[in-house]
């Protein structure tokens, strides 16, 4: 997959750098992806959580857990997206009418993180093969 990095983004030629307490010395990490601050430690562990249980097929075997990764067409995805976004969001209106709403809202949710995420990962994987690998000699 191709990471993206800020345009005129050059570790090479970083002139800030950063000193620990302990002596260490690193450059800044301005300009650089903060996957730690962009994601969310909990919903990626009960999302993990979801995944596992929806891993057994309904004839009891057991998918490998990247098995999504193979390909599900974007209509499929699409089509349950909106699945699970009417679940979403009709439990979002009824709220007070269900009696297990907390945890049926997760499920909703994560639900439709897999669809987006897995529809995503296809539009992706379609795009130009060298854009999807990373210019290491701009990195010179």
């Amino acid at each position: 997959m191709r990471r993206e990095f800020p345009k005129n983004f050059n570790p090479q030629k970083e002139t800030c750098m950063r000193e620990f307490s302990t002596g260490a010395a690193r450059g800044t990490d301005k300009n650089k992806p903060d996957y730690e601050g962009y994601l969310s430690p909990i919903v990626l562990e009960r999302f993990s959580r979801y995944m596992m249980k929806h891993q057994r097929q309904v004839d009891g075997k057991l998918r490998d857990s990247d098995n999504w990764q193979k390909g599900i067409p974007l209509d499929a995805y699409m089509k349950s997206m909106w699945r699970h976004f009417m679940d979403v969001w009709f439990l979002h209106r009824f709220k007070a009418e269900e009696g297990n709403l907390n945890y049926a809202q997760k499920e909703a949710l994560c639900a439709l993180m897999f669809n987006v995420m897995g529809y995503l990962h296809e539009l992706l994987k379609t795009e130009q093969p060298s854009k999807n690998k990373i210019n290491w000699k701009a990195f010179e």
